[in-house]
């Protein structure tokens, strides 16, 4: 179901606008919609792709009011969409019937990659900036407006989210300097934070890679090149996007490459997550965050031999000596303690000596140390906040497997959504159908639901890294 005017059109790269138009007869609302536009994602995508979707338990009445729990995915805010079938949400919501408390939920799509996340000095001036976390926004404000016509309850929204989707829903804590517009109650965040520790890219870090791409829509000559941009065919304007040469990536920890991260627009975003977590500055409900164990295995860099190395992709975090010097203590490269545990003392031929200490600190930079600081902040203004860490390996994750992945980034996924099948994990379906009960067992406890190493050095980032990223 559309929840705004598409962005498509004069309302490409525009801030969404809610529906100006209603209709009298009965629509069509029973197949999922395209996906967004995103990087490498054009089959089954278009720009008009602001919709939702609403899951119900088919035995309640119209007249019900049930908690609400809204999915936001993940995808690195540049891939995705509510309609993957890793997202099924009528599992989870068989769950709830199951178990006598009933839910009704939903998920929605937002804008993707640069159609959502590209930023530059004409798109501050525009205010244009966040664009698919204020897609997500004003879907939180159609749910609180329209869900009483599903059964839902709008008083009793729980937004929640993965990966980015968790950083999303941490965002939505802090958003507008923290202020509660009572659009949700509650959230949950798997893999994700309201704080980042990585630096906010800047209108002047994005403007090289928006020239290039007016340069090579043949924008350049435009007075107004927003304008000129809305006019350029989806496809070639995708292809321009998409190519990496004019919109290079940028490495989970180094310094150069388009950020597609949240920015600080001044207007939805007023200052830095971690800073506004230290002052208090956010909407206090309670909050479940989490993580998995081995999330570093996601992010870790292979071909890390020497302690030099290391030094360096420390450093590429933008940390000055001192912070390296004490990080590198922090994380010694002793195997045996590393991540994954798994992945018995050193690393096989190809991961690079040094594997394992990568994956543990990119882990704790990344998730473990945001989450431990967002916990902190919570409990010392006395709001509830609920913590857990999933260490389970699927046997798809495991060296049965030729895999080192272990607990890792998303794979609490299957046993979230209760899709113990493998539905859509079509490259694991047979390894998913040996999986012995007690992973089903699992699967249906967590969709109704300290190790001694690293302690120290997922307190030191909790504690430390903030201040750095907190510009």
């Amino acid at each position: 179901m559309p929840y705004v005017q598409q962005p498509v059109g004069e309302l490409r790269l525009q801030t969404p606008r809610p529906m100006n138009t209603s209709w009298t007869v009965p629509r069509n609302a029973t197949e999922y919609s395209p996906a967004c536009v995103g990087f490498n994602q054009t089959k089954g995508a278009s720009e008009a792709c602001l919709t939702l979707n609403v899951v119900r338990p088919a035995s309640i009445a119209l007249h019900s009011s049930l908690p609400v729990a809204v999915w936001i995915h993940g995808g690195g805010y540049t891939s995705g969409s509510s309609s993957e079938k890793q997202y099924n949400l009528s599992f989870i919501v068989d769950q709830s019937v199951q178990m006598g408390t009933p839910i009704v939920a939903v998920s929605l799509n937002y804008r993707l990659h640069c159609w959502g996340f590209m930023w530059s000095n004409e798109m501050k001036e525009a205010g244009v900036g966040n664009l698919g976390l204020r897609d997500q926004r004003l879907a939180l404000h159609w749910i609180k407006e329209n869900i009483a016509a599903f059964g839902g309850d709008p008083a009793q929204v729980t937004i929640w989210g993965e990966s980015a989707g968790a950083n999303s829903v941490g965002t939505h804590l802090v958003a507008y300097g923290g202020r509660d517009d009572g659009i949700f109650r509650a959230a949950i965040s798997e893999s994700g934070a309201p704080s980042v520790y990585q630096r906010y890219p800047t209108p002047d870090d994005w403007q090289p890679y928006y020239d290039g791409i007016v340069n090579a829509s043949g924008c350049s000559s435009a007075t107004d090149t927003l304008a000129c941009l809305r006019t350029i065919p989806t496809d070639t304007l995708h292809s321009i996007f998409d190519n990496t040469s004019i919109v290079p990536e940028h490495s989970i920890s180094g310094l150069s490459g388009a950020k597609f991260i949240p920015v600080i627009d001044d207007d939805f975003i007023e200052g830095s997550g971690t800073v506004q977590l230290q002052e208090g500055k956010f909407v206090k409900v309670p909050y479940l965050i989490g993580a998995n164990a081995d999330e570093g295995t996601a992010f870790a860099v292979t071909g890390v031999n020497t302690d030099a190395e290391f030094r360096e992709l420390v450093k590429d975090w933008g940390l000055d000596n001192v912070t390296t010097d004490i990080l590198e203590a922090l994380y010694p490269n002793i195997p045996q303690i590393g991540i994954p545990a798994i992945m018995d003392e050193k690393p096989p031929s190809g991961y690079g000596r040094q594997y394992k200490r990568v994956a543990a600190f990119q882990g704790d930079v990344n998730i473990h140390g945001p989450r431990r600081f967002a916990s902190q902040a919570w409990s010392s203004r006395n709001v509830s906040v609920y913590s857990y860490r999933f260490d389970a390996v699927s046997p798809g994750n495991g060296p049965a497997a030729g895999s080192y992945a272990g607990a890792t980034h998303g794979s609490e996924m299957p046993y979230v959504f209760h899709n113990g099948d493998g539905v859509w994990y079509d490259f694991n379906k047979t390894t998913m159908e040996s999986i012995p009960d007690s992973y089903s067992h699992l699967s249906t406890v967590m969709s109704r639901m300290s190790d001694v190493y690293r302690a120290e050095g997922i307190k030191y980032i909790g504690d430390h890294l903030a201040s750095s990223f907190g510009e």
